[in-house]
């Protein structure tokens, strides 16, 4: 059993600003929560490094694509060591002009938080398929808890 993190409350928020920051679209809010030298991994592998590159990158992403927007459930945020957290969220996506969340857009988010001297911020954020193989019922499970999150 996990045991749940003093500081959840902050790391959470953390999550919350990242999924925020990408529905409004914006590089710079994204990053904002990140450590200088920390990481996104992206879905697809690619990794954007550093809180300033990551709002660069983002910055890009959003100007070039019509990107999907994040519904998100965080599943648990616990301690490592001293200073280390790591805070588990399933997360989907809608895709600009529809409703529902896609199936085939489904994530596994594990954040880990670093606290730099009584702030928290995001080390790294990486995003995994939630593909499920052989598992139809998990996947349509939780597209429909993404779904109701909406």
């Amino acid at each position: 059993m996990s045991v749940a993190h003093p500081h959840h409350a902050h790391i959470r928020t953390l999550y919350e600003q990242y999924i925020a920051g990408w529905n409004r679209r914006s590089g710079a809010t994204v990053a904002a929560g990140f450590a200088d030298d920390g990481d996104i991994i992206a879905f697809d592998g690619t990794t954007h490094s550093g809180r300033l590159s990551i709002a660069a990158d983002l910055r890009r992403v959003f100007a070039e694509h019509e990107t999907p927007r994040y519904v998100a459930v965080v599943r648990s945020v616990r301690p490592i060591t001293d200073g280390v957290a790591v805070l588990s969220a399933v997360a989907g996506m809608i895709p600009p002009g529809e409703e529902d969340v896609d199936p085939r857009l489904n994530f596994v988010h594990t954040l880990v938080a670093v606290d730099e001297g009584g702030r928290w911020r995001i080390a790294v954020l990486q995003a995994t398929p939630a593909r499920y193989y052989g598992q139809p019922d998990v996947s349509a499970a939780l597209t429909e808890e993404l779904q109701a999150a909406r």
